[in-house]
């Protein structure tokens, strides 16, 4: 089995190679906003700051990421039936110019909700848990949650009930595009997922 660390290297060599070729042809935000108005916003909202605690914040995220998630669900390998069909007729040049257009909006800030669970979630967050060698969620996605650029994406202040189904499917194997996650979400407990959640949520 691959260490966490091997399937760490991995993703971010794969996600380097593609930061590559996005950043080949330059992005057109005009355009990004448009193509996001006539496809995105119903359900993520004018400025990619979702109300929708089922959908995710986009704006801010880094726009290799969001790439990829696009590639992914038009390929399959991200199964989402809804987002399938909005990512299907979506070009190259489509998948950029919105990807680096919601990259420009500044994310809003969420909030925590459950005390009890915010001091474990940080716990994990910040130390992960040794004794089953999870790793800390800060050594990829930073300490203050802004991910690291073309590498991990941005988790801070993303909704917590978002997270955790994410998490759950990781945890499944429902999704099935990051060895990494998956390595480390089949061996936290529902607890563990929602406090990290919720932790998250408040990030900032």
């Amino acid at each position: 089995m691959k260490s966490i660390a091997t399937l760490i290297g991995a993703a971010a060599l794969a996600t380097l190679s593609l930061s590559v070729h996005a950043q080949s042809a330059q992005p057109d935000l005009r355009r990004g906003a448009q193509l996001y108005g006539q496809v995105c916003v119903a359900c993520h909202a004018a400025d990619g700051n979702s109300s929708i605690a089922a959908n995710p914040k986009l704006a801010q995220q880094h726009p290799e990421y969001l790439i990829k998630q696009l590639q992914d669900y038009k390929s399959g390998k991200r199964q989402n039936a809804i987002m399938a069909g909005f990512a299907a007729p979506l070009s190259d040049a489509d998948k950029r110019d919105i990807a680096f257009w919601l990259a420009s909006q500044p994310a809003t800030p969420g909030f925590a909700r459950d005390k009890d669970k915010v001091a474990l979630g940080e716990r994990i967050y910040r130390g992960g848990i040794a004794d089953r060698r999870i790793a800390a969620c800060a050594g990829c996605h930073s300490p203050n949650g802004a991910g690291i650029p073309a590498q991990y994406p941005r988790l801070a202040g993303q909704h917590a009930e978002y997270t955790v189904d994410q998490m759950k499917q990781f945890r499944s194997g429902a999704r099935g595009n990051s060895p990494v996650m998956t390595q480390i979400a089949q061996y936290m407990t529902d607890r563990e997922i929602e406090a990290v959640a919720d932790f998250i949520a408040g990030l900032r």
